[in-house]
């Protein structure tokens, strides 16, 4: 703050400043400007000196990303003091970036637990020791230029198994413990908040601002958890309370009010820190499985900075071809929103069973799928390129 006092001082004084004569020809406007510059440096040195030291956020204006997602952390993680943690992840971050990579979506809210040092989630099931796994990547990934975006599922949570380990004051656990209480469902083995309940939108914002509020993260991220079923009984009495004659219409504006309670929160914490959303590939397939209005959040500014369709497709797939798939997004976007591509370098070798009869083995009988695709985002106007696993 004592840095920036003397240069904010010079340029009120150059803005509300007159000549010599002028100044001596009215002495009493000079009088006021002085006392408004005076009364000016007395405000600012009671602000807090927090505004002058606040991280400034890494971020590219071409991302080259990659996801480190949790099922990854039993190798990196499980069994690892911290410095043998910090050791793998160092050189995890070092290959990425040596490879042209410059943000990594880290994951630290993958099943309603926390990577992270939080006063509202417990601890993930794959971290056993005692440090804090988000400040040791962070420190890791920034100390070679990489941006971090902490990547969350705001809905996904744990198991009934796990769930019953849980200490019982955790709050998911006592919505799941209480008879009638319906802000927590279980689908097939595990729970998942309701995107129709209020009490959601309002644990989904106090996770984004811990996470902010006490990292230098660059940017939040989710991807395709959404509505975990297409079942009616999931939410059908929070529905015909509701007044909606159309599910899908009312769980789509559903999954769109917590998106912008995140875009806003983010916001309102740190307008420089980016929201990234990554939905599935197919456009039809976002409305037609998990309610995910892609159209409005890509489509329309004020929903989230940058979109991140998993096409994660081969060019001879049945139903949705690479090449025709990422066309159909970059119409999609409105210039506010930066597309960037997202990859699925994992499939690279693998029968693909949902591409159809000409693309089933495509993944097997061509090895450069990958550098063709890279080739081909690189020369349309998306904005960079994600690669999973």
């Amino acid at each position: 703050m004592k840095k920036i006092l003397p240069v904010l001082l010079m340029m009120i004084l150059c803005s509300c400043g007159r000549s010599p004569h002028q100044a001596d020809s009215q002495p009493e406007q000079t009088s006021a400007v002085s006392e408004t510059v005076t009364q000016f440096v007395q405000d600012l040195q009671h602000l807090p000196t927090e505004a002058a030291e606040r991280y400034t956020p890494l971020n590219y204006d071409r991302q080259r990303a990659v996801w480190l997602p949790y099922v990854r952390y039993p190798e990196y993680m499980t069994g690892k003091s911290s410095s043998e943690f910090r050791t793998a992840v160092g050189e995890l971050f070092s290959q990425a970036a040596s490879q042209g990579i410059n943000t990594v979506y880290v994951h630290v809210h993958p099943c309603g637990d926390a990577y992270y040092d939080s006063d509202i989630f417990p601890v993930g099931s794959c971290l056993d020791a005692d440090y804090d796994p988000l400040a040791i990547m962070l420190e890791e990934a920034h100390s070679r230029r990489l941006s971090v975006h902490a990547w969350i599922n705001p809905l996904r949570c744990q198991t009934i198994e796990e769930m019953r380990e849980l200490p019982d004051d955790f709050i998911i656990k006592k919505w799941t413990d209480t008879p009638g209480c319906h802000i927590v469902r279980e689908v097939n083995g595990r729970w998942y908040l309701d995107p129709a309940c209020p009490e959601t939108d309002e644990l989904i914002k106090s996770c984004v601002e811990e996470i902010i509020e006490k990292y230098d993260v660059d940017g939040i991220h989710i991807d395709d958890y959404f509505y975990p079923t297409t079942d009616t009984e999931f939410d059908r009495e929070e529905f015909e309370a509701s007044g909606s004659d159309d599910l899908a219409a009312w769980r789509m504006d559903n999954c769109t009010r917590f998106v912008k309670t995140i875009y806003d929160t983010v916001n309102s914490c740190d307008s420089r820190v980016l929201f990234g959303i990554s939905p599935q590939g197919s456009i039809s397939g976002n409305y037609e499985s998990q309610y995910a209005d892609v159209k409005l959040w890509g489509g329309v500014s004020g929903y989230c900075d940058y979109i991140v369709p998993q096409i994660y497709f081969g060019f001879l797939n049945e139903t949705s071809p690479f090449d025709k798939t990422l066309s159909d997004w970059e119409e999609l976007v409105c210039p506010e929103v930066d597309l960037v591509i997202g990859l699925g370098v994992y499939k690279t070798g693998r029968n693909d069973k949902w591409a159809g009869a000409a693309g089933e083995t495509e993944w097997i009988d061509d090895p450069d799928i990958i550098k063709k695709q890279v080739s081909l985002v690189e020369n349309s106007s998306a904005e960079g390129i994600a690669f999973y696993r």
